[in-house]
């Protein structure tokens, strides 16, 4: 199996459930996740040599972290030791119409205090076959903005493929400064996890609504914009109420058509944050797995749906139980 890297931050996260305010709360679940470890997390459990590499501080916050990780197999040893405090991020969840609400408390951390690479870039990337990042990390500070781009590019220039997922965070930043962190690393970017606005608005395309005649239109116009890019994904979901949903997932690889898996009608929701991660993961592993396009995105959807079924972050699956599951053709429509 590939040995992938994963890069970003991982956090604390306290959620509250059961119809309780977070402003009420007297109780929180803890659990660790971060869009990018979710991801390694993913691909450890599919069989891959992951690595994961962030910032930590050296208290029990920070080993909390480093156990978490190492629970599912990644290679901590990228995973850099200072700072002055672990991010954290609360999660009030949904009830009925009421999505669930993400706070974040995370400015001044480890990670995001960084102003220059800490890695050793030679050490980091020995053996990486694929780096995946998303727009999480620029969106954390100016600093950010150009670290990420400084490590997509010195990726590309070892031939070393790079996964970016645009994972916009409304919080965290505006939609124009999340295009033009998208603009800039684009040119470096082998596979790509980005909606139809995403790729309109960094094209400066005409918005149109969704169909998949549009999608695929437009994922054609980013691979003639994007000279290294290979592979193009994204989700639809349709929200019926915060414990139920239908989600279809889409893919296009160069010089190949639009695919898309069959749709998972998903209820109840046991927790919804890390489903998307978990996607990625899925889409992945199809992708480094020399699977055509209706496999892997077959598996990329079928992996995301089960993550809504446990608690926490991150995918607990094995490759052999997604398969299972597409096999059961449970909950869902071809």
């Amino acid at each position: 199996m590939a040995k992938v890297l994963a890069l970003g931050e991982i956090m604390l996260r306290l959620s509250v459930g059961g119809g309780v305010r977070l402003s009420d709360a007297s109780a929180f679940a803890a659990n660790y996740g971060g869009a990018e470890a979710n991801v390694a997390i993913s691909l450890a459990q599919f069989g891959h040599d992951a690595a994961f590499a962030s910032k930590v501080p050296v208290n029990p916050l920070g080993d909390g972290a480093v156990k978490h990780l190492h629970r599912f197999g990644i290679d901590c040893s990228q995973v850099l030791r200072g700072g002055a405090r672990l991010g954290t991020y609360y999660i009030e969840e949904g009830v009925g119409a009421r999505g669930s609400q993400a706070t974040y408390d995370r400015a001044g951390s480890a990670f995001a205090e960084m102003t220059e690479c800490e890695w050793d870039l030679d050490e980091l990337f020995n053996d990486v076959e694929l780096m995946h990042i998303s727009g999480v990390c620029p969106a954390l500070s100016p600093a950010w903005r150009e670290l990420t781009l400084g490590l997509v590019h010195e990726a590309a220039m070892r031939g070393v493929q790079v996964s970016y997922d645009v994972n916009f965070r409304g919080k965290l930043w505006t939609w124009d400064e999340c295009m033009a962190a998208f603009r800039a690393v684009l040119p470096y970017v082998s596979v790509l996890s980005a909606g139809i606005g995403d790729v309109q608005s960094v094209l400066e395309l005409e918005r149109t609504d969704w169909t998949e005649e549009a999608l695929a239109t437009a994922y054609g116009q980013v691979f003639a914009a994007a000279p290294r890019l290979e592979a193009v994904y994204s989700t639809r979901r349709v929200v019926h109420s915060s414990s139920s949903n239908d989600l279809t997932g889409y893919l296009m690889m160069r010089d190949g058509g639009l695919a898309h898996s069959a749709m998972h009608h998903i209820e109840p929701i046991v927790d919804r944050v890390g489903g998307g991660d978990a996607f990625a993961g899925g889409v992945l592993h199809g992708l480094l797995s020399g699977w055509d396009a209706q496999r892997t995105i077959e598996f990329g959807c079928a992996a995301g749906a089960l993550k809504h079924t446990v608690v926490g972050d991150c995918n607990r699956f094995t490759a052999a139980e997604v398969e299972q599951f597409m096999r059961s053709g449970a909950d869902v429509a071809r």
